[in-house]
């Protein structure tokens, strides 16, 4: 069983990724209209109060837990759930931490303590998500895979695209090259695994998984542009800008930051010395139109208000700005995001789930999930002795709702095809459906 503190946008979605792999999940908060929306959309136990309180951690039948991730938007209480947990006999805990201070060096004590194993931080993994797509311009989806080997890239497929029309096998290994694999496609909000036959459509949503060498290859089945943003313009200053503002800085580009709150400007400007920092409300136009947001690479709308985010885009777009990435907190406004016109979307929920899923799926080294469609890649190691181990894939019953992608023995990586064969100790990347998770597991551990 698995306790999940926070019925919000994060604690939500971390609960139905475990729902749909047939965890047994408990959700607490203290608001009712969001635990109730829980209670309505999942199949999960949901308990009413207050995260941090003994009471209703009883309530929550914490004792009989496996996991707690305390998701709380409140650090403290995240920190004291770990330590009544621990004091339950849980044997581990995942606490969302946004405190630099507590998740630094300087807080390892006071972690420790508390019964913290692992400490999640959304925000960091978001604005690494979003320089990473400030790579790769008309990408949806971006992801270092096997170490940084492979690239996992995901894109809707133009009416040029040579994958347009045709089936995968007359494809790939003729027109594209034989060391990517495409892994999955998402239409009309339904994902499925890509098999040789399978003929795709224009704005299908496709990933796919491919070596460096490739990399330039897959890009154009694609349509994803190498993108080297000079100028970008971050709508909104909170924690996710400043992480992403120093990054970019870092690496050469020039960076403006546009922030509401006074004194949260002074404070970025001292923090980021590299980057123009400008007080203003991103919601009113004649703002951006003083700041020239047209004339920037890209325009990224970090602030907590997706109707802000959205309206924001959307101007910048129309002012000639060459690529717009907004955040979105309700996944009801997607649709929207992309009608009218926002390049990519993405949520801090993403980020939480796959670290929460990371930790808690043994012999899982790494899980990515993505915003549209419920597939996810994931890295686990093939265990000896088990069903998998010494055989050749061709060889092997693997769910069709899974499909092998690379290879990672020691310092090489290949990508995966029938005759491949599996030792124990290698590394395998794979594209799965919740569904196929467990015998996944099965099979490899």
């Amino acid at each position: 069983m698995i306790v999940v503190l926070g019925a919000g946008e994060i604690g939500s979605y971390v609960a139905s990724r475990l729902t749909s792999e047939g965890h047994d999940v408990v959700v607490v908060d203290h608001d009712r209209h969001e635990l109730q929306h829980v209670d309505r959309s999942l199949d999960v136990m949901t308990v009413l109060g207050h995260a941090g309180s003994p009471t209703v951690l009883a309530e929550a039948q914490v004792e009989r837990a496996d996991v707690l991730a305390a998701l709380t938007d409140h650090d403290e209480v995240n920190l004291v759930a770990c330590l009544l947990a621990r004091q339950a006999g849980v044997a581990r805990t995942l606490a969302r931490i946004q405190s630099s201070e507590l998740r630094g060096p300087a807080g390892e004590a006071v972690r420790e303590a508390m019964g913290v194993d692992t400490v999640l931080d959304p925000e960091a993994e978001t604005a690494d998500e979003v320089y990473h797509l400030l790579r790769f311009r008309g990408a949806s989806d971006v992801a270092e895979l096997a170490d940084g080997r492979l690239l996992l890239l995901g894109a809707r497929l133009g009416g040029d695209s040579p994958l347009v029309g045709r089936s995968v096998t007359d494809v790939v290994g003729s027109e594209a090259p034989t060391d990517l694999v495409l892994g999955t496609y998402t239409r009309s909000g339904h994902t499925a695994i890509i098999h040789g036959s399978t003929v795709l459509e224009e704005n299908d949503l496709v990933r796919a998984v491919c070596r460096e060498q490739s990399r330039q290859g897959l890009m154009e089945l694609l349509g994803v542009k190498d993108n080297r943003p000079r100028r970008v313009m971050l709508l909104g200053g909170g924690r996710v800008a400043e992480l992403l503002a120093a990054r970019l800085t870092r690496a050469g580009t020039e960076v403006t930051i546009v922030d509401r709150d006074i004194d949260r400007c002074r404070q970025l400007s001292e923090i980021l010395p590299g980057a123009l920092v400008l007080h203003g409300d991103v919601t009113h136009v004649d703002v951006l139109v003083e700041e020239e947001v047209g004339s920037y690479d890209s325009v990224v709308a970090l602030t907590s208000e997706d109707d802000a985010n959205i309206l924001s885009c959307l101007f910048a777009r129309t002012e000639g700005a060459v690529e717009t990435i907004g955040l979105v907190h309700r996944l009801s406004l997607l649709g929207l995001m992309d009608e009218v016109g926002v390049d990519a979307v993405l949520s801090p929920r993403t980020a939480s789930a796959n670290a929460v899923l990371r930790h808690i799926r043994s012999g899982v080294r790494n899980v990515v999930t993505f915003l549209e469609g419920e597939a996810e890649v994931i890295e686990l190691e093939v265990a000896p002795g088990s069903d998998v181990a010494d055989r050749r894939l061709e060889n092997v019953q693997l769910p069709r709702s899974m499909l092998v992608a690379g290879v990672i023995r020691g310092d090489t990586v290949e990508m995966a095809h029938g005759p491949t064969a599996l030792s124990p100790g290698d590394r395998v990347i794979a594209f799965a459906l919740p569904r196929a998770v467990g015998e996944i597991r099965r099979a490899f551990g």
